[in-house]
């Protein structure tokens, strides 16, 4: 059941995605929602967040996903 919910899931994420990607509004996507809450034009500080937990979460899923632990 759970290869399933993933799936759709993606699924959904790329159809929601897709639409924000092509009816260019502001403030639609991932990428712009993630710029926002993090201030990343705006706030060194907020990049600096930014960077260290998506090097911080891609580094432990990759451990993950390789060592099959955590």
């Amino acid at each position: 059941m759970w290869p399933v919910i993933w799936i759709v899931w993606s699924l959904l994420f790329a159809v929601f995605e897709g639409v924000a990607l092509a009816n260019r509004r502001d403030n639609d996507t991932l990428s712009e929602n993630f710029r926002r809450l993090f201030h990343t034009r705006t706030s060194k500080a907020g990049r600096a967040v930014f960077a260290v937990g998506w090097i911080g979460f891609s580094g432990w899923f990759a451990i993950h996903i390789l060592t099959e632990t955590m």
